[in-house]
Formats: C-alpha cells, structure tokens, sequence
C-alpha cells in the first residue's frame, strides 16, 4: 500500500528552507513511484548549477541534466535543488561532481537507469560535459545503457 506522499517529505512544504553551502547528501528525500509496472523517462534539469574549481576557487557554471527510468522510489525536485545547491563552494572537477551525483542518486534512489550529464560552460574556450551512467542488473537497462553510451551525443539540444 502507498504512503501518503506529504508523510514521506520533510523538504516540501516546510515553512522554512535551509541552505548548506557545502556538499549535503543528507538534503535528498525520495518518495515512492505510483506507477513501478511501467517504464518512463524523468528528466530533470538544473539549468543553473555552479560549483567551485579545486585549483583556482573561481566559480564553475553548467546545466546538469538527470535522466532516470524509476523504480520504486523517485527523487523529490526540492530537496534535489538544495542538495545541488550544496555544491556551491565545493572544490571539484566537473568530472567528480557529476560521478558523485550520480553515484548519490543510485543509492538513494536503486532506480532502473540513470544518467547525469554535466554540461559545463566554456573557461578558456574550453568546455566540459562529463556523463555518468548506471543501470541495473536487468538486461533491457544494461542494453539503454550500452546504446546511450555509444551514441552519445553532446549537444545540448538532444541531450535527454
């Protein structure tokens, strides 16, 4: 039987909003998936995100774009923007802030597929855009991870 979704939140709702200004995994909530029996794509984007970089302490700028197929839980978007928000003045390479996303995503979440792609704005007419993935054990979502790993596409119109 589903619980109330507002019994399962504590982020949502709340009067009041507390801001960490560093990394925060403890922001994340989940609440449970209504429809587990099918297959459907979440994609949210976070179209302003910012982190620090470790050598210079000058501020990184990118879109984060979080792709996943539910299982029984799914990540709750309020409590997602604080918990990215945390990054704000954490010193990292774009490459691990999108591992450790992803990787804090799967274990809060378990779901069937996940994909984070970060989408960092040019420094020195660079630009990065790391991608984690997952899937789990079962072989269609190993086959979407295989083919989205292959064919992927970086240009931030066809993403997602």
């Amino acid at each position: 039987m589903m619980k109330n979704r507002e019994d399962e939140l504590t982020s949502l709702g709340s009067s009041t909003t507390e801001y960490k200004y560093e990394y925060a995994p403890e922001f994340l909530e989940t609440f449970e998936n209504a429809h587990q029996t099918n297959d459907y794509w979440v994609t949210l984007n976070a179209d302003e995100f910012s982190s620090l970089c470790p050598i210079t302490n000058q501020p990184d700028f990118g879109t984060l774009i979080i792709n996943y197929i539910p299982n029984v839980n799914m990540v709750e978007s309020k409590s997602l923007k604080l918990y990215l928000f945390s990054f704000l003045n954490s010193g990292e390479f774009h490459e691990d802030v999108v591992n450790k996303i992803g990787k804090d995503l799967v274990k809060l979440m378990a779901p069937k597929y996940l994909e984070v792609v970060g989408l960092f704005y040019p420094r020195g007419n660079i630009s990065i855009h790391p991608t984690y993935s997952y899937s789990n054990d079962e072989a269609k979502y190993k086959e979407i991870e295989k083919h989205r790993f292959i064919n992927r596409n970086i240009n931030p119109q066809r993403v997602g």
